[in-house]
Parts: structure tokens; sequence; C-alpha cells
């Protein structure tokens, strides 16, 4: 099993769709809801629009395995808008997300990875990420594993998301 990391562009919106519905499908076998809801990311329109934004505003990234797109994630320059951005130059990862089919191959992490060495590339010190925070925490756990340590919670909306901001900083040993 090779795993290599390619850039992608906007036209790849409809391959990071289909990577999020399958990640949602696996989600809702698994009865975890709140995280991304119930139905496939490509038939909600602002989904749909959001996915379009941060493919044409950063630059996606595609983990394949042997050929095949395994996992995804955006990195743009900075959080969505509701959360405010660092006070210093960042990057920001957008869309994470693995085709379960391929869970456990570490994709995920060779995206995570990947990120951070386009940050420190680009001379930037901090990488945010923001995930889902409730159920047992397993997400927030798997960034941390990745490097990146928490830095604030917060919840958005009027069923109050539950959310954790985490940062690594890639420039200082």
């Amino acid at each position: 099993m090779t795993i290599t990391i390619r850039a992608g562009g906007p036209g790849d919106a409809p391959l990071i769709l289909s990577l999020l519905d399958s990640a949602v499908e696996w989600l809702v076998s698994r009865g975890r809801t709140r995280q991304w809801g119930t139905e496939p990311w490509s038939r909600s329109e602002k989904a749909v629009a959001m996915v379009r934004k941060y493919a044409t505003e950063g630059t996606p990234y595609f983990a394949e395995v042997d050929g095949v797109p395994a996992a995804t994630l955006t990195l743009t320059d900075g959080p969505g808008g509701y959360l405010a951005p660092a006070d210093e130059p960042e990057r920001y990862v957008h869309l994470l997300a693995t085709d379960r089919r391929f869970k456990g191959l570490g994709a995920g992490s060779a995206l995570l990875a990947h990120a951070a060495e386009e940050t420190r590339r680009a001379g930037v010190d901090l990488l945010r990420v923001d995930c889902y925070a409730g159920d047992d925490g397993k997400l927030v756990g798997y960034y941390e594993r990745n490097g990146f340590d928490r830095t604030e919670s917060f919840t958005v909306g009027e069923d109050a998301w539950p959310g954790q901001l985490l940062a690594r900083r890639v420039l200082r040993g």
C-alpha cells in the first residue's frame, strides 16, 4: 500500500463532497448524527456552496491509497465565519474526511502531516483546526495524536453544536 498526496482545485469539489458523503454515511451507521448531520452533504445547497468556497479560496489536498482517493482536507488562510482568525498568520484545516473503506491506513494522518509541511514551507508557524467535540471526544483525541493541542472550546448555532479549536506550531522545535 502506498499513500500519495496530491493538490487539487475548485474542480475537485464533487470528489470532496463524495468523501464527505462517505463519512456522513459511516457516522450515521454508528448513531453519531450530531457531527455532520444525517443527510449527504452533496444534497445540501449550503454544504455544496461551502465546499466550493473552500476549494476556491484554499487548496484541497487528497491522500490516495494505491491511486484511489481515500481522504481529503482543504488548507486555507483562516477559519470559517464562526471563529475569529488568529492574531498572526495562520493556515487552517477544513473538511478533513476519510472514505471509511480506508479507515486505519493513515490517510488522514498523512494529510495532516502534509498540511503541517505546507504551512512550514510558507513560513507560517500556526496551523489550526476545529472539530466536533461531542460524543466520546475521540475526534479531538485524533487531532491531539497528530500533534495538535486544545486551545478553546466553543458552541455554534441554535443547537449548541460542541466544537474544539486546536493548534499546532510547525516552525518551533
